[in-house]
């Protein structure tokens, strides 16, 4: 890493200023995180993972951003329309977007407005085989046989995407951090270490980053959005983020007032911030409180339902019925319980309750008598001409699959449990030479079709993740009018119906959804949790505002 003197005096300076040790209440508009896993880039075209995501959301705007019960707002973007039976995507900008000041950059010394090109040029950023993203494929449902393969700015005003096929979740993906819209002339003028300089248009903009120590922003004086009131957003003064990799010093920090918030639940503390129901462990409500909403991702059980593949051709779990046994024999409550101190959502259903079309949370089926009788139902009482079933997992989940195997007994049934590396489980999954297996499945982008897409016969595996071999003609035909559908109640209505028939069908036995969890110091006020656990700090201020 370079050292340079400047930047050093002044990193000590804003440290100096900020008091690592002090007390929130006496910088009120400073917000102040540590992310352990530090930081490698700033660049959107490389924010794959959660850390970087947080800063980079800060830092730039897309066309359009996700509000926190997951519906498509605008950004950059003004107002969007859909033509050609939705094989047309049409964007016009707002007028008052505008860059961040880069006083080093030609042409950006006093920032200017975001045009039509800017989106453009930064979304073919991730086609750029130079740029090596991980990002470029958002763009796949772009038709790159049209002009501009799929992307045209019109004036200044108005960008237009060509899709190959009607693709409603599109603005969904256009709401990822990958899709935000960077500065050309700050990509030119600082070349590779743009990652270190980003230049966007969003509330906040980089004060300083020095690597492995801290990551300083300050508000973007041009920011277009303000709140009700006419006041411009953000509220704060700072954002102050520390790379500490010690979890255990980020939880005191927490306590003793340095950082405003913490995210996740980490070994180190804890059996120390909850109780055994996973709710906030009272000792500490005077300081932080505890905040948690539903994750997009689902922990099952996959069951491989294809009677041509010889692990699964003949075996009684072909029968929905006995699917259906193991599911209700299944205390998912006491799972989330003892085994994930309540920091998860047991459920029953596979596609998580929050993204739009789904219906609404409702605790899972625990009924024993109801399972057992089931089994009779099938001709299997009390387990009987059922033959041992291995349960394959991987190290990290033998807790989980030992406890389904001390509840199954119940039923009559042997299960082993047969515990792989994760690169062998994975294989043999894919393979389709495991007849029941541990899975989760986290969404790529906040709508329906990305966890229903996954009982698709064309995502069959080892090609696909389709790797219960689930294939259902009406299911099929449901998704098709989904994605043809002419308005959005009729997609999500089509999205509840399939959803239906998985729970009815069970290729999975689903567990859990993760949590977003967040403990946030009982001082921070305008607080948003977001089920793709996006960080807003737009309307987030410790001080009573005016």
């Amino acid at each position: 890493m370079k050292t340079f003197p400047f930047l050093s005096c002044c990193a000590g300076a804003v440290l100096l200023f900020i008091g690592c040790h002090r007390t929130p209440d006496q910088h009120p508009g400073v917000f102040r995180y540590n992310e352990s896993a530090g930081l490698r880039s700033l660049d959107p075209a490389h924010a794959r993972t959660l850390e970087p995501m947080w800063v980079v959301d800060q830092l730039f705007d897309g066309l359009v951003e996700l509000a926190s019960d997951l519906s498509i707002q605008p950004a950059i973007a003004e107002s969007w329309w859909v033509g050609d039976s939705g094989r047309t995507v049409g964007f016009v900008l707002r007028e008052e977007a505008r860059f961040a000041p880069a006083p080093d950059v030609p042409g950006l010394a006093e920032g200017r407005r975001v045009v039509a090109s800017d989106v453009v040029y930064s979304l073919n950023r991730l086609r750029d085989p130079n740029i090596a993203s991980a990002g470029g494929w958002i763009l796949e449902p772009l038709d790159a046989s049209a002009p501009g393969g799929g992307m045209q700015a019109r004036g200044q005003d108005t960008v237009v995407f060509r899709l190959k096929a009607p693709f409603p979740p599109f603005l969904g993906l256009l709401a990822t951090a990958y899709a935000n819209v960077v500065a050309p002339e700050a990509v030119a003028h600082y070349g590779a270490d743009f990652r270190a300089h980003p230049v966007g248009s969003g509330p906040f903009k980089l004060a300083w980053w020095v690597e492995d120590v801290a990551c300083v922003l300050h508000p973007n004086e041009q920011y277009w959005e303000r709140d009700e009131a006419g006041r411009q957003l953000p509220y704060l003064e700072a954002v102050h983020i520390d790379f500490a990799a010690d979890m255990g010093a980020e939880f005191q920090g927490l306590i003793q007032g340095r950082y405003d918030f913490m995210s996740g639940l980490h070994p180190a503390y804890l059996e120390e911030l909850l109780t055994a129901e996973g709710g906030l462990n009272p000792a500490y409500a005077d300081q932080i409180r505890l905040a948690t909403i539903p994750f997009l991702k689902t922990d099952y059980i996959g069951v491989l339902v294809d009677p041509a593949l010889p692990t699964s051709a003949g075996h009684p779990l072909l029968d929905r019925r006995v699917r259906q046994a193991l599911s209700w024999a299944t205390d998912r409550a006491a799972i989330a319980t003892h085994l994930r101190r309540g920091a998860v959502l047991p459920t029953d259903r596979f596609t998580p309750p929050t993204l739009p079309g789904i219906p609404a949370y409702a605790p899972p089926a625990f009924d024993l008598p109801a399972a057992q009788a089931l089994l009779a139902e099938a001709g299997f009482p009390g387990g009987a001409g059922i033959p041992p079933i291995a349960l394959s997992t991987t190290s990290d989940y033998a807790d989980l699959c030992a406890a389904l195997q001390h509840q199954w007994s119940a039923l009559g049934l042997q299960v082993a449990v047969d515990v792989l590396s994760p690169a062998t489980q994975r294989e043999r999954v894919a393979k389709g030479e495991a007849l029941l297996f541990r899975k989760s499945w986290l969404a790529d982008y906040p709508d329906a079709e990305n966890f229903l897409g996954l009982f698709l016969q064309r995502n069959l595996a080892p090609a696909g993740p389709n790797y219960t071999h689930f294939a259902d003609a009406g299911y099929e035909q449901l998704f098709a009018e989904a994605l043809a559908a002419p308005d959005d109640s009729t997609r999500l209505a089509r999205y509840a119906q399939m959803d239906s028939i998985v729970a009815h069908e069970l290729p999975v036995i689903p567990l859990f959804h993760d949590r977003v969890t967040h403990f946030v110091r009982n001082e921070v006020q305008g607080w948003t949790m977001h089920p793709v656990n996006r960080l807003d700090l737009r309307r987030v201020h410790k001080a009573t505002l005016p």
